[in-house]
C-alpha cells in the first residue's frame, strides 16, 4: 500500500557549481561556527556551508547560517550617507565627509554647551572584535564622553556583573567540551535547540555518547524542556530562591565540597546562614516547584562527580539576573565545581561577539578587562595611546537602559548608535519613541538604512556587512576566530573600522593617537595590551598574546588565555580557574549570599497573564537581517503568542485568530497559537517584532547590571471583533509579502 503523495517529487538541490570557497565565521548567534562561502566563476556568493574541520560546529549550520550569505544583497541595504536638514525632513543623500564633517562638528557643539558627557554611544555585540577596540579608542580618548556603553547591557550585563562579583572577573570559566565530560547538567532558562542549535547538538552529542541527567529550569516547556529529564516549571523570576533551597539541602546534608570551599573561597559562613531561611517546605510556595522534588535535584547535583550549569536570558533578563548568576556560581563553588572538566558555570551569550566588547570596548572601562576606577589601569592606557590620564573619567558612566533616562531629563542631547535598534530592542518602546524625539542630534550607523531607529535620526552612515570587513570575533566559550573579508562592500557603504578612524582625525586628540587602518594592525595592538598582570598582581586571564590571524585560520578558532609561553600550540586554555586561583585580592572566590525580595510586576485582577518572551530558531534578535531572508521569515512572519488552550477556552479565543495583548505601558495585535507549552496564566511571545513585545515589557532594572527585566511583566488580552481580525489579517499578508 502507498502512502502520502501519488506521484512523489523528491527534494533536489540545485548544483551551485562552486569555484572557490573562503572561511569566515558565522555573524548571527555566539555559538562561533566555522563556515565557508562558496562564490562561483562570477566572483558572485552563492551558498554558504559549515567546517567540517571547526571544533565548534564540525560542519553544521542552523539554517541562519545556511542561508547568511544572502545578507550581501537583500533589501534596504544602505548604499549612501544621509542626512537631514534642521527641520527634520526626507533624507537626502551627501558624501562621506559631508556626512562626517557634520557629524563631529554637532558631537563638539553639544559637548561645548552642555559639557562632554552630553554626547552619548551606544554601540552593539555585532561589530568585529577590533572595530570595538577602536570605538572605544575613539570614546574615551577623542570624544571624551562617559556615556558610552554598548547593546549587550540587554542581553549579557548580568551575566557579567555575576562573574565579576564572584570572580572578580568577567569570562565565562567552562567550555563546550564540558558537555563530554559533565555527570549532571542544569539550564536555567536556556532554550538551546532554538537559541543556540548549534551548542545544542554538542550537548546531544554527549548525550548520545554517554547518559547524565538533563535539568531545565524554566516557566515554559520549551524544546530543550521537552527533552529534559526533569523539567522544574518555575514561577517567573523565582530562579534564586530555588538555588538557595537547593544549597540549604546540600549544606544541612553535608553534601558540599568543604575541602574545595576552605582552599579556594570566601563567605560560607554567612552562605549557610542565609540558606537556613530557604528551607524547601517554604521556598516551594515561592519558586512553584515542591519541596521533595527540590531535595531530589540538589542531591543529584550535589552527587555527581562533576556537574555543570548553563543560562541564557531567562537568568540574566531580569530584575535578580545579576543575583541569579551569582547564585548559580554559589551553587558550583560550594560543589566544587569551577575548573574542572565537565563542572562549570558557563552563561550562553547571546550575540555574535557581544563577548568582545565585554574585552576589548571600553564601555565598561578600558580595554581588556581594564578598570576606570584604577589609577594604574588609566594611566597604563593613557601611555600606550599617547594621551593625558586626565583625559579619562574616574569611574564608569552611565549604562545603556540609563543613557536613555538621561536623554528623557535632558541631560544627554546627542547621542551615536552603531548596530542597535532601540526601537525594537529596548523594553517599553513607546517611552522610547518620544525619548529619541528629544534629542538634538542623532547619528544612525548601521547595515540597513530602513533600520526602524533611522526615522529619528539626523545622519545615517551605511555600514558594510560582515564578511565585506576582516577581523575577529570572542564565541560564548572564549574562541577568538577570524572573519574573512569576502566580498567588496556594497554600493558606498563603508567598513565601521574606516568610518571610526575618520570620524578620529576630526578630533585633537585623534592627530595624537595612533589609529591603525589595518584590522590586523589594530590586533596587534589588542595583543601587546592583553600581556602582564592584574591589579592583584596576578597574571591576566583575557591573554592573547599568542595569537596570529594565521593561526586563528590553522586552528579555526583559539581560546583565550593564549599566552606568548604558548606559542607553539595552537590550542588555548580550555577554563578558567583550573588552579582555584581567582581575579581577587586574596586570590579566592567569592560566595555571595542573594537574599530574594520579589519587585516583579505579577498578574493580578486587571492583568491576569503573565508575559514571558524569547527566540525562535528562525529569527535573530530584531530580524533586521532574517526578516528580510525568505526562507528564514517565511516560519514566522507575523506576530503571535503562544496560549495554553484551557484559558483560551475561557476567554473565547480561537487558534489563529487575533487578539489585543495589553499591559500597562502598550498594547499590541498577535495571531494566537494554542498549545500545552504555556500554564494558564501565561502567554509566549517571540521578542523579535519591532511592533509587539516590547511595546508591552516594564524594563524594571537589575540593580547592579542595568538589565532590564523582559521576562516578567503583567497583559490581559482582548478578543478582537470581526473587522479588527480582517484588518490584522490583512496587516499579516503585507508582512508575508514583505
Amino acid at each position: 500500500m502507498l502512502f502520502g503523495r501519488k506521484n512523489r517529487k523528491p527534494i533536489s538541490i540545485p548544483n551551485k557549481k562552486v569555484k572557490e570557497w573562503h572561511y569566515t565565521t558565522c555573524n548571527y548567534c555566539s555559538t562561533g561556527c566555522s563556515i565557508e562561502i562558496g562564490l562561483n566563476e562570477e566572483k558572485k556568493i552563492v551558498t554558504t556551508r559549515g567546517h567540517a574541520g571547526a571544533d565548534v560546529n564540525r560542519g553544521k549550520l542552523c539554517i541562519k547560517g545556511l542561508l547568511e550569505h544572502e545578507l550581501f544583497d537583500s533589501v534596504g541595504r544602505g548604499t549612501e550617507p544621509l542626512m537631514r536638514d534642521q527641520h527634520f525632513e526626507e533624507f537626502k543623500e551627501t558624501s562621506w565627509q559631508q556626512a562626517l564633517d557634520t557629524s563631529a562638528e554637532k558631537i563638539k557643539a553639544i559637548q561645548q554647551q552642555y559639557g562632554r558627557d552630553a554626547f552619548a554611544i551606544v554601540s552593539s555585540g555585532q561589530l568585529l572584535t577590533e572595530e570595538f577596540y577602536t570605538l572605544g579608542k575613539l570614546a574615551r580618548g577623542c570624544i571624551g564622553t562617559n556615556q558610552y556603553d554598548g547593546n549587550t547591557t540587554l542581553c549579557m550585563a548580568s551575566a557579567v556583573s555575576g562573574y565579576k562579583r564572584s570572580f572578580g572577573s568577567d569570562g565565562p570559566p567552562g567550555c563546550y567540551d564540558d558537555f563530554e565530560h559533565t555527570h549532571c547538567l542544569m539550564a536555567f532558562g536556556s532554550n538551546l535547540p532554538e537559541q543556540h542549535p548549534i551548542i545544542y547538538w554538542r550537548l546531544k552529542e554527549a548525550l548520545e555518547k554517554r547518559k547524565f541527567p538533563l535539568i531545565v529550569v524554566d516557566p515554559r516547556v520549551t524544546m530543550l524542556a521537552q527533552f529534559a529529564d526533569i523539567h522544574l516549571p518555575i514561577t517567573p523570576g523565582t530562579d534564586c530562591v530555588l538555588i538557595n533551597s537547593m544549597m540549604h539541602v546540600i549544606i544541612n546534608e553535608e553534601l558540599q565540597d568543604q575541602a574545595y570551599i576552605d582552599a579556594h573561597t570566601q563567605g560560607f559562613d554567612d552562605i549557610k546562614a542565609l540558606v537556613q531561611e530557604y528551607n524547601p517546605k517554604s521556598a516551594q510556595h515561592v519558586c512553584g516547584i515542591d519541596e521533595d522534588t527540590i531535595r531530589s535535584v540538589a542531591r543529584l547535583y550535589a552527587k555527581a562527580p562533576a556537574a555543570m550549569s548553563i543560562w541564557t536570558m531567562g537568568i540574566n533578563q531580569s530584575t535578580h539576573g545579576s543575583d541569579g548568576v551569582a547564585n548559580i556560581n554559589n551553587l558550583n563553588l560550594i560543589t566544587g565545581n569551577i575548573g574542572k572538566k565537565g563542572g562549570t558555570s558557563l552563561s550562553i551569550t547571546g550575540q555574535c561577539n557581544a563577548m568582545g566588547t565585554r574585552e576589548w570596548s571600553s564601555c565598561s572601562g578600558l580595554p581588556g578587562y581594564r578598570y576606570l576606577e584604577n589609577p594604574e589601569d588609566r594611566q597604563d592606557i593613557a601611555d600606550f595611546w599617547g594621551i593625558d590620564a586626565e583625559f579619562f573619567p574616574k569611574k564608569r558612566g552611565l549604562q545603556q537602559t540609563d543613557i536613555f533616562s538621561a536623554i528623557e531629563t535632558g541631560e544627554i542631547k546627542g547621542m551615536w548608535l552603531v548596530a542597535t535598534n532601540p526601537m525594537t530592542s529596548m523594553p517599553n518602546t513607546g517611552r522610547i519613541r518620544k525619548i529619541l524625539e528629544k534629542l538634538d542630534f542623532l547619528i544612525v550607523q548601521d547595515v540597513y538604512s530602513d533600520v526602524e531607529t533611522n526615522q529619528y535620526s539626523h545622519v545615517y552612515f551605511p555600514a558594510s556587512v560582515w564578511s565585506e570587513k576582516e577581523g575577529c570575533h570572542t564565541n560564548t566559550e572564549r574562541r577568538v576566530n577570524l572573519i574573512s573579508k569576502i566580498m567588496p562592500c556594497y554600493a558606498n557603504s563603508k567598513p565601521d573600522l574606516w568610518i571610526f578612524n575618520e570620524m578620529a582625525k576630526r578630533f585633537d586628540n585623534g592627530r595624537q593617537i595612533h589609529f591603525p587602518e589595518n584590522a590586523e594592525d589594530v590586533f596587534d595592538e589588542m595583543k601587546h595590551l592583553s600581556r602582564g598582570k592584574n591589579a592583584y598582581g596576578e597574571k591576566r586571564t583575557l591573554d592573547i598574546s599568542g595569537m596570529s590571524y594565521e593561526k586563528i585560520v590553522k586552528a579555526r578558532g583559539i581560546q583565550w588565555p593564549y599566552s606568548q609561553e604558548m606559542d607553539g600550540s595552537l590550542q588555548g586554555e580550555p577554563r578558567l580557574y583550573t588552579d582555584g586561583k581567582f581575579q581577587t585580592a586574596n586570590g579566592r572566590a567569592n560566595l555571595i549570599p542573594v537574599n530574594f525580595y520579589n519587585n516583579n510586576e505579577q498578574p493580578c485582577q486587571d492583568y491576569p497573564f503573565w508575559l514571558n518572551s524569547g527566540r525562535v530558531v528562525e529569527h535573530f534578535h530584531t530580524r533586521t537581517r532574517t526578516g528580510k531572508i525568505g526562507n528564514c521569515n517565511k516560519f514566522s512572519p507575523t506576530p503571535y503568542m503562544e496560549m495554553n488552550p484551557d484559558a483560551a477556552k475561557a476567554l473565547g479565543v480561537k487558534h489563529q485568530s487575533y487578539v489585543r495583548l495589553t499591559s500597562r505601558r502598550g498594547d499590541s495585535v498577535v495571531m494566537v497559537q494554542l498549545t500545552q507549552r504555556v500554564p494558564r496564566n501565561m502567554v509566549f511571545v517571540p521578542f523579535h517584532y519591532h511592533d509587539c513585545v516590547n511595546r508591552l515589557t516594564l524594563g524594571l532594572l537589575d540593580p547592579y547590571s542595568r538589565q532590564p527585566a523582559f521576562k516578567q511583566c503583567s497583559v490581559r488580552i482582548e478578543v478582537l471583533d470581526n473587522a479588527q481580525q480582517v484588518e490584522a489579517a490583512q496587516l499579516n499578508v503585507e508582512r508575508r509579502e514583505f
